[in-house]
C-alpha cells in the first residue's frame, strides 16, 4: 500500500509503503466499541461516596410519639426520607477496571488506523521542524495539509515544541507514537503523522 508523503508546505514529495497488517484491515466494529468503552471505564476513579443511615452524623432518638400526633411515622433524624439523612444504595468506592484480551486491543487499534487510511483522513509529513513554539507556523502547516477540523499529531519521540505550538487550537493533539490508543484515533478526524512515527507504529503493533 502506497502513501504520499507531504512537506509542510503541502506538497507531495515522496511514496512510502505501508503495512497491510496494519492498514489494510476491516473494520470490526464490535472490537473498537469495547475498546473503547475498557478505555473509559478504566479511566475513571471510582472514588464517589455516600454515606448510608448507619453512617450519617446524628441522633438515634426518635422524633417524636409513634401515634397520636396525625403526622407520617418517623424514626430518627438519619433517616433517608429526612433532608441531612443517609442515602440509599448511594456510590461507594469501587473500580471501574475491565479487562481485554491483549489481541483485541491491538485489533482494535489496527481496525482505526486502517480506518484512517481507507477514508482519506491520514496525512503523512517527512518532519516538523520546530527550533521554538510558534501557534502560527502550525496553523499555517495544518492548513496547507488540508486540515479543517480535530487533528490528531503523532511524533516518532516526545517533542515539546510541537505540543506547545498546538496547545492553543482547538481540536488539536500531539501524541508520540508509542502512546497512541482507541479514544485519541476516534476522537480526532485527521491523523497527521510523521515518517519515522509510522515506522514506529508498525514495528510496536506489526508484532
Amino acid at each position: 500500500m502506497q502513501m504520499p508523503v507531504y512537506s509542510l508546505d503541502g506538497e507531495v514529495v515522496d511514496q512510502i509503503g505501508l503495512s497491510e497488517a496494519i492498514f489494510g484491515l476491516p473494520f470490526n466494529e464490535a472490537v473498537v466499541h469495547q475498546a473503547m468503552v475498557r478505555q473509559l471505564a478504566n479511566s475513571r476513579q471510582g472514588t464517589a461516596s455516600t454515606k448510608t443511615r448507619g453512617e450519617v452524623s446524628g441522633s438515634t432518638r426518635k422524633l417524636y410519639p409513634q401515634k397520636h400526633t396525625g403526622r407520617a411515622r418517623r424514626g430518627d433524624i438519619k433517616s433517608p426520607l429526612l433532608r441531612g439523612g443517609g442515602v440509599v444504595f448511594g456510590p461507594k468506592p469501587r473500580s471501574y477496571r475491565q479487562l481485554m484480551p491483549k489481541k483485541m486491543r491491538r485489533l482494535a487499534v489496527k481496525c482505526l488506523l486502517s480506518a484512517k487510511v481507507r477514508e482519506g483522513n491520514i496525512k503523512l509529513v517527512q518532519e516538523f521542524d520546530f527550533e521554538e513554539p510558534r501557534t502560527k507556523d502550525m496553523i499555517k502547516i495544518l492548513s496547507a495539509l488540508g486540515v479543517d477540523s480535530s487533528a490528531l499529531i503523532v511524533t516518532a519521540h516526545p517533542a515539546p515544541n510541537i505540543v506547545k505550538s498546538a496547545a492553543n487550537l482547538p481540536g488539536i493533539k500531539v501524541l508520540p507514537s508509542t502512546l497512541i490508543n482507541v479514544l485519541d484515533l476516534l476522537s480526532h478526524k485527521t491523523l497527521v503523522a510523521t515518517v519515522p512515527a509510522i515506522r514506529n507504529i508498525e514495528q510496536i503493533w506489526g508484532k
